[in-house]
């Protein structure tokens, strides 16, 4: 609703929509969370305010992680194959599919979130 908050039932919400797919399929539900205005396509400036909120979660796994600021560029570079300043659903379920290290974090820290293991 776009107050600020996640309450109970968005969280169930998306609980129940990322607990179900292919990868392919949890991937492009990731993407359309990091597509924060829904135009189809994730700016650096969407990116950055991901990187920048998931970045407690990423430096407490691993604390010699980079800043913010150059984790957020490096992976908007390695999802940005054709260097057009957006990336597109493609160029993002292949990166987090690939071997594309920072995307693949990105990514399976947002399933981290919202699907646990029993």
């Amino acid at each position: 609703n776009l107050d600020g908050f996640i309450d109970f039932v968005e969280f169930m919400v998306v609980y129940y929509v990322m607990a179900d797919g292919s990868p392919e399929e949890v991937l492009l539900k990731i993407f359309r969370i990091f597509d924060m205005n829904s135009d189809g396509v994730i700016s650096k400036k969407e990116l950055s305010r991901l990187v920048k909120d998931m970045y407690g979660l990423i430096k407490s796994e691993s604390p010699n992680t980079e800043s913010k600021e150059i984790i957020s560029k490096s992976a908007f570079a390695e999802m940005d194959k054709d260097t057009d300043g957006k990336i597109t659903t493609e160029e993002f379920i292949s990166a987090c599919l690939g071997q594309e290290e920072l995307s693949r974090i990105l990514a399976l820290k947002c399933v981290d979130i919202f699907v646990q293991d029993d």
